[in-house]
Protein backbone atom coordinates (compact mmCIF):
# COMPACT_ATOMS: atom_id res chain seq x y z
CA UNK A 1 0.00 0.00 0.00
CA UNK A 2 1.25 3.76 -1.12
CA UNK A 3 2.50 5.86 2.10
CA UNK A 4 -1.34 8.18 2.08
CA UNK A 5 0.70 11.01 4.02
CA UNK A 6 2.25 11.51 0.24
CA UNK A 7 -1.53 12.31 -0.72
CA UNK A 8 -1.38 15.78 0.97
CA UNK A 9 -3.77 18.64 -1.13
CA UNK A 10 -2.68 21.74 -3.01
CA UNK A 11 -3.74 23.19 0.43
CA UNK A 12 -0.53 21.62 2.59
CA UNK A 13 1.64 22.08 -0.38
CA UNK A 14 4.77 22.98 1.34
CA UNK A 15 4.42 20.60 4.48
CA UNK A 16 6.94 18.34 5.48
CA UNK A 17 6.58 14.70 5.09
CA UNK A 18 9.44 11.73 5.34
CA UNK A 19 10.55 10.73 1.98
CA UNK A 20 10.82 7.10 1.06
CA UNK A 21 14.55 7.10 3.06
CA UNK A 22 13.13 8.48 6.15
CA UNK A 23 14.53 11.82 5.79
CA UNK A 24 12.69 15.32 5.50
CA UNK A 25 10.89 16.50 2.03
CA UNK A 26 7.99 18.76 0.90
CA UNK A 27 4.88 17.09 -0.83
CA UNK A 28 4.48 18.63 -3.75
CA UNK A 29 1.17 19.77 -4.41
CA UNK A 30 -1.10 17.14 -6.78
CA UNK A 31 -0.70 18.43 -10.44
CA UNK A 32 3.47 18.84 -9.42
CA UNK A 33 2.91 14.98 -8.13
CA UNK A 34 1.18 13.84 -11.20
CA UNK A 35 3.20 15.45 -13.75
CA UNK A 36 6.47 13.86 -11.87
CA UNK A 37 4.67 10.55 -12.32
CA UNK A 38 4.23 10.81 -15.30
CA UNK A 39 7.56 12.02 -16.55
CA UNK A 40 9.78 9.35 -14.67
CA UNK A 41 7.54 6.64 -13.81
CA UNK A 42 7.44 3.51 -15.59
CA UNK A 43 5.22 1.09 -13.90
CA UNK A 44 8.59 -0.80 -12.66
CA UNK A 45 10.06 -1.38 -9.37
CA UNK A 46 12.45 1.43 -8.36
CA UNK A 47 14.91 1.56 -5.54
CA UNK A 48 12.16 2.39 -2.81
CA UNK A 49 9.18 1.67 -4.32
CA UNK A 50 7.32 -0.98 -6.26
CA UNK A 51 5.33 -0.86 -9.29
CA UNK A 52 2.06 -0.82 -7.33
CA UNK A 53 2.49 1.93 -5.11
CA UNK A 54 3.05 3.91 -8.47
CA UNK A 55 -0.32 3.24 -9.71
CA UNK A 56 -1.86 3.73 -6.45
CA UNK A 57 -0.40 6.95 -6.40
CA UNK A 58 -1.84 8.07 -10.08
CA UNK A 59 -4.82 6.93 -9.22
CA UNK A 60 -5.03 8.90 -5.99
CA UNK A 61 -3.58 12.07 -7.86
CA UNK A 62 -5.61 12.05 -10.94
CA UNK A 63 -8.59 12.16 -8.22
CA UNK A 64 -7.80 15.58 -7.34
CA UNK A 65 -7.07 17.16 -10.48
CA UNK A 66 -9.04 18.63 -13.21
CA UNK A 67 -9.66 16.27 -16.11
CA UNK A 68 -8.00 18.79 -18.50
CA UNK A 69 -4.73 19.06 -16.49
CA UNK A 70 -4.47 15.01 -16.22
CA UNK A 71 -5.70 14.89 -20.71
CA UNK A 72 -2.63 17.50 -21.22
CA UNK A 73 -0.35 15.45 -18.63
CA UNK A 74 -0.50 12.67 -21.12
CA UNK A 75 -0.17 14.44 -23.84
CA UNK A 76 2.99 16.10 -22.56
CA UNK A 77 4.61 12.82 -21.07
CA UNK A 78 4.32 10.93 -24.46
CA UNK A 79 5.35 14.15 -26.91
CA UNK A 80 7.66 15.83 -24.87
CA UNK A 81 8.92 12.92 -21.92
CA UNK A 82 8.71 9.93 -24.84
CA UNK A 83 7.26 8.38 -22.12
CA UNK A 84 5.23 4.80 -22.87
CA UNK A 85 2.89 3.44 -20.02
CA UNK A 86 2.24 6.38 -17.99
CA UNK A 87 0.06 8.65 -20.91
CA UNK A 88 -1.50 5.25 -22.08
CA UNK A 89 -2.60 5.09 -17.84
CA UNK A 90 -3.69 8.38 -17.91
CA UNK A 91 -5.74 8.26 -21.20
CA UNK A 92 -7.38 5.17 -19.58
CA UNK A 93 -8.04 7.21 -16.68
CA UNK A 94 -9.20 9.95 -18.74
CA UNK A 95 -11.88 7.72 -20.83
CA UNK A 96 -13.89 7.86 -17.55
CA UNK A 97 -13.88 11.19 -16.61
CA UNK A 98 -14.47 13.13 -19.77
CA UNK A 99 -15.38 11.63 -23.09
CA UNK A 100 -14.61 14.70 -25.63
CA UNK A 101 -11.03 14.77 -23.48
CA UNK A 102 -10.61 11.43 -24.19
CA UNK A 103 -11.18 11.35 -28.05
CA UNK A 104 -9.22 14.50 -28.17
CA UNK A 105 -6.22 13.00 -26.69
CA UNK A 106 -6.59 9.12 -28.10
CA UNK A 107 -4.78 9.77 -31.20
CA UNK A 108 -1.90 11.77 -29.55
CA UNK A 109 -0.84 9.29 -27.14
CA UNK A 110 -1.72 5.93 -29.22
CA UNK A 111 0.58 7.32 -32.07
CA UNK A 112 1.94 3.36 -32.63
CA UNK A 113 0.18 -0.44 -32.77
CA UNK A 114 2.66 -1.19 -29.08
CA UNK A 115 0.46 2.13 -27.71
CA UNK A 116 -3.04 0.79 -29.06
CA UNK A 117 -1.98 -2.91 -27.72
CA UNK A 118 -0.83 -1.28 -24.11
CA UNK A 119 -3.74 0.86 -23.79
CA UNK A 120 -6.01 -2.00 -24.47
CA UNK A 121 -3.94 -4.05 -21.81
CA UNK A 122 -4.49 -1.26 -19.20
CA UNK A 123 -8.25 -1.41 -19.97
CA UNK A 124 -8.62 -5.00 -19.43
CA UNK A 125 -6.33 -5.61 -16.43
CA UNK A 126 -8.42 -4.16 -13.87
CA UNK A 127 -6.17 -1.17 -12.77
CA UNK A 128 -8.63 1.18 -13.05
CA UNK A 129 -11.47 -0.62 -11.76
CA UNK A 130 -12.87 -1.99 -14.99
CA UNK A 131 -12.12 -5.24 -17.22
CA UNK A 132 -14.25 -4.40 -20.08
CA UNK A 133 -13.36 -1.92 -23.35
CA UNK A 134 -16.60 0.08 -22.85
CA UNK A 135 -18.14 1.28 -26.17
CA UNK A 136 -16.07 4.58 -26.80
CA UNK A 137 -12.69 3.40 -26.19
CA UNK A 138 -13.82 0.46 -28.62
CA UNK A 139 -14.99 3.08 -31.22
CA UNK A 140 -11.27 5.07 -30.82
CA UNK A 141 -9.61 1.53 -31.09
CA UNK A 142 -11.55 0.87 -34.03
CA UNK A 143 -10.71 4.16 -35.62
CA UNK A 144 -7.47 3.72 -34.99
CA UNK A 145 -6.78 -0.05 -36.67
CA UNK A 146 -9.17 1.07 -39.88
CA UNK A 147 -7.48 4.08 -40.65
CA UNK A 148 -3.63 2.70 -40.08
CA UNK A 149 -1.69 2.19 -42.69
CA UNK A 150 -0.05 -1.21 -43.85
CA UNK A 151 3.06 -0.57 -42.08
CA UNK A 152 0.87 0.53 -38.46
CA UNK A 153 -0.59 -2.59 -38.90
CA UNK A 154 1.99 -4.75 -39.23
CA UNK A 155 4.26 -3.47 -36.57
CA UNK A 156 1.23 -3.60 -34.39
CA UNK A 157 1.46 -7.13 -35.06
CA UNK A 158 4.57 -7.82 -33.19
CA UNK A 159 4.37 -8.74 -29.68
CA UNK A 160 1.79 -9.82 -27.11
CA UNK A 161 -0.27 -9.98 -24.10
CA UNK A 162 -2.61 -8.44 -26.00
CA UNK A 163 -1.08 -9.78 -29.28
CA UNK A 164 -2.80 -7.59 -32.10
CA UNK A 165 -5.36 -10.67 -32.88
CA UNK A 166 -6.79 -10.23 -28.89
CA UNK A 167 -7.48 -6.55 -30.21
CA UNK A 168 -9.43 -7.63 -33.45
CA UNK A 169 -11.29 -10.33 -31.26
CA UNK A 170 -12.66 -7.81 -28.47
CA UNK A 171 -13.37 -4.99 -30.88
CA UNK A 172 -14.63 -6.37 -33.99
CA UNK A 173 -13.40 -3.64 -36.28
CA UNK A 174 -14.88 -3.15 -39.73
CA UNK A 175 -12.64 -3.56 -42.33
CA UNK A 176 -12.54 -0.59 -44.54
CA UNK A 177 -12.13 -2.27 -48.18
CA UNK A 178 -11.28 -6.13 -49.78
CA UNK A 179 -7.50 -5.64 -48.95
CA UNK A 180 -8.33 -4.94 -45.00
CA UNK A 181 -10.46 -7.54 -44.57
CA UNK A 182 -7.99 -10.36 -45.88
CA UNK A 183 -5.18 -8.86 -43.94
CA UNK A 184 -7.78 -9.18 -40.58
CA UNK A 185 -8.43 -12.75 -41.88
CA UNK A 186 -4.66 -13.20 -42.04
CA UNK A 187 -4.05 -12.02 -38.49
CA UNK A 188 -7.00 -14.05 -36.92
CA UNK A 189 -5.74 -17.53 -38.88
CA UNK A 190 -8.83 -17.85 -40.65
CA UNK A 191 -8.88 -18.12 -43.94
CA UNK A 192 -7.70 -15.54 -46.84
CA UNK A 193 -6.85 -14.84 -50.39
CA UNK A 194 -3.14 -14.19 -50.88
CA UNK A 195 -3.64 -11.71 -53.79
CA UNK A 196 -6.15 -9.64 -51.19
CA UNK A 197 -3.35 -8.68 -48.89
CA UNK A 198 -1.54 -5.84 -48.78
CA UNK A 199 1.32 -5.57 -50.59
CA UNK A 200 3.94 -6.00 -48.15
CA UNK A 201 2.59 -8.96 -46.39
CA UNK A 202 2.41 -10.75 -49.57
CA UNK A 203 5.91 -10.13 -50.09
CA UNK A 204 6.36 -11.05 -46.25
CA UNK A 205 4.54 -14.59 -46.67
CA UNK A 206 6.24 -15.53 -50.32
CA UNK A 207 9.44 -14.80 -48.55
CA UNK A 208 8.76 -17.32 -45.61
CA UNK A 209 8.34 -19.84 -48.08
CA UNK A 210 11.33 -19.19 -49.84
CA UNK A 211 14.31 -17.64 -47.91
CA UNK A 212 16.52 -17.27 -51.25
CA UNK A 213 14.64 -14.53 -52.19
CA UNK A 214 15.49 -11.06 -51.79
CA UNK A 215 15.52 -10.00 -47.63
CA UNK A 216 11.97 -7.69 -47.81
CA UNK A 217 11.84 -4.30 -46.38
CA UNK A 218 10.08 -4.68 -43.66
CA UNK A 219 9.98 -4.54 -39.64
CA UNK A 220 12.90 -6.62 -38.34
CA UNK A 221 10.97 -8.52 -35.25
CA UNK A 222 8.80 -9.69 -38.58
CA UNK A 223 11.97 -11.37 -39.92
CA UNK A 224 13.96 -12.66 -37.02
CA UNK A 225 12.47 -15.80 -36.26
CA UNK A 226 13.64 -17.23 -39.77
CA UNK A 227 16.40 -18.57 -40.22
CA UNK A 228 18.28 -16.18 -42.47
CA UNK A 229 22.11 -16.00 -43.25
CA UNK A 230 24.47 -13.24 -42.73
CA UNK A 231 24.06 -11.20 -45.92
CA UNK A 232 20.53 -11.51 -45.27
CA UNK A 233 20.79 -9.88 -41.57
CA UNK A 234 23.35 -7.44 -43.70
CA UNK A 235 20.12 -6.40 -45.96
CA UNK A 236 18.31 -6.11 -42.64
CA UNK A 237 20.70 -3.62 -41.11
CA UNK A 238 20.56 -1.70 -44.64
CA UNK A 239 16.72 -1.30 -44.65
CA UNK A 240 16.41 -0.75 -41.05
CA UNK A 241 15.28 2.57 -39.80
CA UNK A 242 18.15 4.42 -37.13
CA UNK A 243 16.14 3.36 -33.90
CA UNK A 244 16.34 -0.36 -34.86
CA UNK A 245 19.68 -0.13 -36.17
CA UNK A 246 20.67 1.54 -32.76
CA UNK A 247 18.95 -1.00 -30.71
CA UNK A 248 20.38 -4.20 -32.63
CA UNK A 249 23.97 -3.37 -32.66
CA UNK A 250 25.04 -6.60 -30.36
CA UNK A 251 22.08 -8.54 -32.69
CA UNK A 252 24.03 -7.92 -35.74
CA UNK A 253 27.26 -8.65 -34.39
CA UNK A 254 25.95 -11.94 -33.49
CA UNK A 255 24.84 -12.73 -36.45
CA UNK A 256 28.13 -12.36 -38.07
CA UNK A 257 26.61 -9.28 -39.80
CA UNK A 258 30.38 -6.77 -39.04
CA UNK A 259 32.00 -9.99 -40.33
CA UNK A 260 30.90 -8.72 -44.10
CA UNK A 261 33.57 -6.48 -45.72
CA UNK A 262 32.45 -3.02 -45.79
CA UNK A 263 29.67 -3.50 -43.35
CA UNK A 264 30.78 -1.68 -40.42
CA UNK A 265 31.45 1.73 -42.33
CA UNK A 266 28.24 1.60 -43.95
CA UNK A 267 26.00 0.83 -40.28
CA UNK A 268 28.48 3.78 -39.01
CA UNK A 269 27.57 5.87 -42.21
CA UNK A 270 24.19 5.16 -41.31
CA UNK A 271 24.05 6.20 -37.57
CA UNK A 272 25.56 9.53 -38.15
CA UNK A 273 22.93 10.20 -41.13
CA UNK A 274 21.91 13.61 -39.82
CA UNK A 275 18.17 13.49 -41.38
CA UNK A 276 17.64 10.11 -40.25
CA UNK A 277 18.74 11.08 -36.41
CA UNK A 278 16.61 14.09 -36.68
CA UNK A 279 14.05 11.87 -37.69
CA UNK A 280 14.28 9.43 -34.58
CA UNK A 281 14.16 12.05 -31.96
CA UNK A 282 17.27 10.11 -30.36
CA UNK A 283 17.63 11.00 -27.22
CA UNK A 284 21.39 11.35 -24.77
CA UNK A 285 20.20 8.80 -22.42
CA UNK A 286 19.12 6.24 -24.90
CA UNK A 287 23.01 6.89 -26.99
CA UNK A 288 24.22 6.18 -23.44
CA UNK A 289 21.85 3.20 -22.67
CA UNK A 290 23.30 1.90 -26.28
CA UNK A 291 27.27 2.50 -25.81
CA UNK A 292 26.87 0.49 -22.18
CA UNK A 293 25.09 -2.22 -23.43
CA UNK A 294 27.74 -2.80 -26.68
CA UNK A 295 29.37 -6.17 -27.00
CA UNK A 296 32.90 -6.36 -27.80
CA UNK A 297 32.58 -7.80 -30.91
CA UNK A 298 30.67 -4.36 -32.20
CA UNK A 299 34.12 -2.71 -34.29
CA UNK A 300 35.55 0.24 -32.84
CA UNK A 301 34.01 2.76 -36.11
CA UNK A 302 30.67 1.71 -35.20
CA UNK A 303 31.17 3.31 -31.39
CA UNK A 304 33.14 6.60 -32.23
CA UNK A 305 29.65 6.60 -34.79
CA UNK A 306 27.94 6.69 -31.75
CA UNK A 307 30.27 9.58 -30.00
CA UNK A 308 29.62 11.43 -33.50
CA UNK A 309 25.87 11.03 -32.82
CA UNK A 310 25.70 12.42 -28.94
CA UNK A 311 26.77 15.86 -30.67
CA UNK A 312 23.34 15.14 -32.60
CA UNK A 313 21.82 14.55 -29.80
CA UNK A 314 22.85 17.17 -27.45
CA UNK A 315 21.79 19.97 -30.10
CA UNK A 316 19.26 20.99 -27.12
CA UNK A 317 22.05 21.61 -23.86
CA UNK A 318 21.47 25.45 -23.23
CA UNK A 319 24.33 28.12 -23.39
CA UNK A 320 23.96 29.31 -19.64
CA UNK A 321 25.40 32.70 -18.63
CA UNK A 322 26.79 33.79 -14.87
CA UNK A 323 28.69 31.34 -12.05
CA UNK A 324 26.81 27.86 -12.84
CA UNK A 325 27.36 24.77 -10.52
CA UNK A 326 25.50 21.74 -10.98
CA UNK A 327 25.43 18.87 -8.20
CA UNK A 328 25.19 15.54 -9.00
CA UNK A 329 23.99 12.67 -6.50
CA UNK A 330 26.00 9.76 -6.91
CA UNK A 331 24.69 7.98 -3.77
CA UNK A 332 23.95 4.41 -3.37
CA UNK A 333 19.97 4.63 -4.70
CA UNK A 334 20.96 6.18 -7.58
CA UNK A 335 22.62 3.10 -9.05
CA UNK A 336 19.00 1.70 -9.55
CA UNK A 337 17.85 1.40 -12.88
CA UNK A 338 16.38 4.65 -14.55
CA UNK A 339 13.63 2.94 -15.81
CA UNK A 340 12.75 0.94 -13.11
CA UNK A 341 13.71 -3.26 -12.41
CA UNK A 342 11.92 -5.18 -14.99
CA UNK A 343 11.78 -9.04 -15.12
CA UNK A 344 14.02 -10.19 -17.60
CA UNK A 345 13.84 -6.53 -19.29
CA UNK A 346 16.21 -4.43 -16.80
CA UNK A 347 17.62 -1.36 -18.06
CA UNK A 348 21.56 -1.47 -17.29
CA UNK A 349 21.70 2.65 -18.09
CA UNK A 350 21.16 3.33 -14.03
CA UNK A 351 19.96 6.96 -12.69
CA UNK A 352 23.45 7.83 -11.55
CA UNK A 353 24.69 7.35 -15.72
CA UNK A 354 21.84 9.75 -16.78
CA UNK A 355 22.76 12.18 -14.14
CA UNK A 356 26.83 12.13 -15.29
CA UNK A 357 25.34 12.35 -18.69
CA UNK A 358 23.47 15.11 -18.43
CA UNK A 359 26.45 17.30 -16.19
CA UNK A 360 28.82 16.08 -18.78
CA UNK A 361 26.62 17.35 -21.82
CA UNK A 362 26.30 20.93 -20.26
CA UNK A 363 30.07 21.16 -19.15
CA UNK A 364 30.61 20.20 -22.65
CA UNK A 365 28.47 23.49 -24.00
CA UNK A 366 29.16 25.36 -21.11
CA UNK A 367 33.19 24.38 -20.27
CA UNK A 368 32.93 27.06 -17.19
CA UNK A 369 30.49 25.73 -15.06
CA UNK A 370 31.72 23.28 -12.19
CA UNK A 371 30.05 19.86 -11.38
CA UNK A 372 30.05 18.75 -7.80
CA UNK A 373 29.30 15.39 -7.45
CA UNK A 374 27.94 14.22 -3.93
CA UNK A 375 26.66 11.70 -1.29
CA UNK A 376 27.13 12.13 2.42
CA UNK A 377 30.55 14.25 1.02
CA UNK A 378 31.73 16.12 -1.89
CA UNK A 379 34.02 13.76 -4.10
CA UNK A 380 36.92 15.54 -5.56
CA UNK A 381 37.57 14.94 -9.55
CA UNK A 382 41.19 15.85 -9.12
CA UNK A 383 41.95 12.38 -7.90
CA UNK A 384 44.34 10.08 -10.02
CA UNK A 385 43.41 6.41 -10.04
CA UNK A 386 46.89 4.80 -11.67
CA UNK A 387 50.08 6.79 -12.02
CA UNK A 388 49.67 6.87 -16.03
CA UNK A 389 46.35 8.10 -15.56
CA UNK A 390 44.95 12.08 -15.00
CA UNK A 391 42.17 13.00 -12.77
CA UNK A 392 38.67 13.00 -13.77
CA UNK A 393 38.72 16.28 -14.08
CA UNK A 394 41.80 16.07 -16.30
CA UNK A 395 39.29 13.86 -18.74
CA UNK A 396 36.02 15.83 -18.53
CA UNK A 397 39.05 18.62 -20.05
CA UNK A 398 40.05 16.45 -22.75
CA UNK A 399 36.41 15.74 -23.83
CA UNK A 400 35.49 19.04 -23.72
CA UNK A 401 38.36 20.49 -25.15
CA UNK A 402 38.01 18.28 -28.47
CA UNK A 403 39.89 15.60 -27.48
CA UNK A 404 38.60 12.56 -28.58
CA UNK A 405 41.09 9.82 -26.80
CA UNK A 406 38.33 10.58 -24.10
CA UNK A 407 34.83 9.95 -25.43
CA UNK A 408 31.39 11.72 -23.16
CA UNK A 409 30.24 7.99 -22.50
CA UNK A 410 33.03 7.01 -21.10
CA UNK A 411 33.79 9.81 -18.88
CA UNK A 412 30.23 9.70 -18.13
CA UNK A 413 30.39 5.79 -16.84
CA UNK A 414 33.67 6.50 -14.83
CA UNK A 415 32.21 10.37 -13.11
CA UNK A 416 28.93 7.69 -11.99
CA UNK A 417 31.66 5.39 -10.47
CA UNK A 418 32.35 7.81 -7.61
CA UNK A 419 30.45 7.65 -4.59
CA UNK A 420 27.72 5.20 -3.54
CA UNK A 421 26.76 6.22 0.13
CA UNK A 422 24.12 7.85 1.60
CA UNK A 423 22.30 11.16 0.24
CA UNK A 424 22.88 14.90 2.01
CA UNK A 425 21.55 17.11 -0.94
CA UNK A 426 22.96 20.04 1.30
CA UNK A 427 26.19 19.23 1.23
CA UNK A 428 27.20 21.02 -2.17
CA UNK A 429 25.35 23.87 -1.14
CA UNK A 430 27.17 23.78 2.59
CA UNK A 431 30.50 23.48 0.67
CA UNK A 432 29.42 27.27 -1.11
CA UNK A 433 28.47 28.88 1.92
CA UNK A 434 31.41 27.59 3.69
CA UNK A 435 33.41 29.25 1.03
CA UNK A 436 31.18 31.97 0.56
CA UNK A 437 31.23 31.18 -2.99
CA UNK A 438 28.79 33.33 -5.56
CA UNK A 439 26.37 31.39 -7.64
CA UNK A 440 23.90 32.56 -10.28
CA UNK A 441 22.52 29.61 -11.17
CA UNK A 442 22.13 25.79 -9.00
CA UNK A 443 21.46 22.67 -11.00
CA UNK A 444 20.58 19.20 -9.04
CA UNK A 445 20.31 15.63 -11.00
CA UNK A 446 19.00 13.56 -7.87
CA UNK A 447 16.65 11.07 -6.84
CA UNK A 448 15.70 13.10 -3.87
CA UNK A 449 16.19 10.82 -1.11
CA UNK A 450 17.92 12.82 1.39
CA UNK A 451 18.21 11.88 4.47
CA UNK A 452 21.42 12.05 6.11
CA UNK A 453 21.10 16.25 6.62
CA UNK A 454 18.91 16.11 9.47
CA UNK A 455 18.01 19.44 11.57
CA UNK A 456 16.51 20.67 14.61
CA UNK A 457 14.12 22.95 12.92
CA UNK A 458 10.92 21.72 12.11
CA UNK A 459 10.16 23.76 9.00
CA UNK A 460 13.01 22.88 6.45
CA UNK A 461 14.96 20.64 5.02
CA UNK A 462 18.72 20.55 5.29
CA UNK A 463 18.80 21.53 2.00
CA UNK A 464 16.32 24.43 2.19
CA UNK A 465 18.28 25.33 5.01
CA UNK A 466 21.48 26.25 3.14
CA UNK A 467 19.79 27.70 0.20
CA UNK A 468 18.32 30.48 2.20
CA UNK A 469 21.47 30.94 3.42
CA UNK A 470 23.05 31.29 -0.31
CA UNK A 471 20.55 33.39 -1.21
CA UNK A 472 21.37 36.29 1.52
CA UNK A 473 24.30 36.47 -0.25
CA UNK A 474 23.29 35.72 -3.81
CA UNK A 475 19.73 36.86 -3.96
CA UNK A 476 19.25 36.84 -7.26
CA UNK A 477 20.26 33.09 -7.60
CA UNK A 478 18.08 30.36 -9.01
CA UNK A 479 17.91 26.77 -8.08
CA UNK A 480 16.84 23.58 -10.42
CA UNK A 481 16.09 20.59 -9.21
CA UNK A 482 16.00 17.62 -11.69
CA UNK A 483 14.44 14.41 -9.92
CA UNK A 484 15.13 11.10 -11.81
CA UNK A 485 12.68 9.06 -9.99
CA UNK A 486 8.74 9.07 -9.76
CA UNK A 487 8.78 10.39 -5.94
CA UNK A 488 6.45 12.87 -5.50
CA UNK A 489 7.90 15.11 -3.06
CA UNK A 490 10.91 17.30 -3.15
CA UNK A 491 13.76 18.82 -1.23
CA UNK A 492 13.18 22.60 -2.02
CA UNK A 493 9.44 23.59 -2.44
CA UNK A 494 8.40 25.71 -5.72
CA UNK A 495 8.90 29.61 -5.47
CA UNK A 496 10.10 32.27 -7.73
CA UNK A 497 13.39 31.42 -7.80
CA UNK A 498 13.13 27.60 -7.59
CA UNK A 499 11.58 24.56 -9.90
CA UNK A 500 11.60 20.86 -9.80
CA UNK A 501 11.86 19.19 -13.32
CA UNK A 502 10.95 15.38 -13.76
CA UNK A 503 12.46 13.36 -16.22
CA UNK A 504 15.48 11.85 -18.07
CA UNK A 505 14.59 12.83 -21.62
CA UNK A 506 15.99 15.61 -22.84
CA UNK A 507 13.12 18.09 -22.53
CA UNK A 508 14.82 18.83 -19.30
CA UNK A 509 17.16 20.82 -21.05
CA UNK A 510 14.73 22.94 -22.70
CA UNK A 511 13.28 23.76 -19.45
CA UNK A 512 16.37 24.47 -17.79
CA UNK A 513 16.93 26.90 -20.76
CA UNK A 514 13.54 28.62 -20.05
CA UNK A 515 13.93 28.95 -16.40
CA UNK A 516 17.28 30.10 -16.19
CA UNK A 517 16.43 33.32 -19.38
CA UNK A 518 13.17 34.03 -16.93
CA UNK A 519 10.83 32.93 -19.90
CA UNK A 520 8.82 30.71 -17.19
CA UNK A 521 5.43 31.29 -15.41
CA UNK A 522 4.87 31.58 -12.03
CA UNK A 523 3.75 27.83 -11.75
CA UNK A 524 7.27 26.99 -13.83
CA UNK A 525 6.91 23.26 -15.32
CA UNK A 526 3.30 23.23 -14.57
CA UNK A 527 2.94 26.06 -16.66
CA UNK A 528 4.47 24.37 -19.09
CA UNK A 529 2.08 21.70 -19.46
CA UNK A 530 -0.93 23.63 -19.33
CA UNK A 531 0.25 25.90 -22.69
CA UNK A 532 -0.82 22.35 -24.75
CA UNK A 533 -3.58 22.86 -26.71
CA UNK A 534 -6.16 20.12 -27.25
CA UNK A 535 -9.04 20.15 -29.82
CA UNK A 536 -12.36 18.51 -28.20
Amino acid sequence: MANQTIFASQATKNKLISNEAGGRAFQLDDRQALAQLAATGTLNHTFYQNAQAQLEQVLAFTQNVEPTFIAKTAVYARKNNHMKDMPVLLLAILSQLEQNLFKAVFPLVIDNGKQLRNFVQIMRSGAIQRKSLGSLPKKMINQWLINASDNQLLSANIGNQPSLADVLKMTHPKPKDANQDAFFAYILGKKYELEQLPLKVQVLEKFRQDLTQDVPDLPMQLLTNLSLSAQQWAEIAKNGGWQMLRMNLNTFARHGVFQIEGMDNVIANKLQDQDMIRKSRVLPYQLMATWAALDDAVPQVVRQALEQVMQAALENVPRLTGRVVVAVDVSGSMASPVTGYRKGATSKLRCVDVASLFACALKQVNPEIEIMPFDTQLHSLNIVEHESDVSLLGRLKQVFSGNKTRSIFEVAKQFAALGGGGTNCSIPLKRLNRDQRAVDLMIYFSDNESWADQLRTQHKTGMLYEWDILKQRCPHAKLVCVDLQPYTHTQVPERIDTINIGGFSDEVFRLIDLFAQGKMHADHWVSEIEKIELRT
